[in-house]
């Protein structure tokens, strides 16, 4: 679901943060239009403001665990975990963590890949968002839910800042709800 449409249509910092991400035309590759955030990480007021509708979203549902996934979950995953009073979880790229870890391989367009989680740093019965700064086809925050609910986790919902309206991969997330801010933005009918 998108913010618009869950109480926030109209409001002006959606645009705000929608124009604050640059468009990288034909990056990493033909006829692909790069959603670059770290323009909106340049820009305070957009940057506070995507933190502010996340927190708002979710102080109020009891959530103990935010679970960022590498890279750009980590940009936004500890201000909002912080701001709601719940720690933050790397969910991170093989061989990125010192400890035990736990893992959960994924399918890519062309290949696999996996997110690998600390052993311990989530406990059984622990209410989980997840957060990424955006989502395509589902299959990473897909691996996502699979490993917090692998540990006992209940994963509430996922959270990305930029997404398509008809995400290719919804039926990987097991019926979780995924909360979008903005739409990615297109140019030349490239997206």
């Amino acid at each position: 679901m998108f913010a618009a449409e869950n109480g926030l249509k109209g409001d002006p910092r959606l645009q705000a943060i929608s124009d604050a991400i640059r468009v990288v035309p034909h990056f990493p590759k033909q006829g692909i239009m790069f959603q670059d955030i770290t323009t909106l990480l340049l820009d305070h007021k957009a940057f506070k403001d995507t933190i502010d509708i996340f927190v708002d979203r979710y102080r109020d549902m009891d959530i103990s665990v935010v679970a960022g996934v590498e890279a750009r979950g980590f940009m936004f995953g500890p201000s909002i975990a912080l701001a709601i009073g719940a720690k933050f979880v790397p969910l991170r790229k093989p061989k990125k963590l010192p400890g035990e870890v736990i893992a959960e391989a994924y399918e890519l367009e062309y290949g696999t890949d996996c997110l690998e989680m600390h052993v311990g740093a989530v406990q059984l019965g622990e209410r989980a968002i997840v957060i990424d700064d955006l989502v395509a086809t589902g299959g990473t925050l897909s691996a996502a839910i699979r490993l917090l609910e692998r540990v006992g986790a209940q994963v509430v919902e996922c959270a990305c800042v930029i997404g398509l309206r008809e995400v290719k991969g919804q039926r990987r997330l097991n019926g979780k709800p995924l909360y979008i801010l903005v739409e990615p933005r297109e140019i030349d009918g490239c997206y």
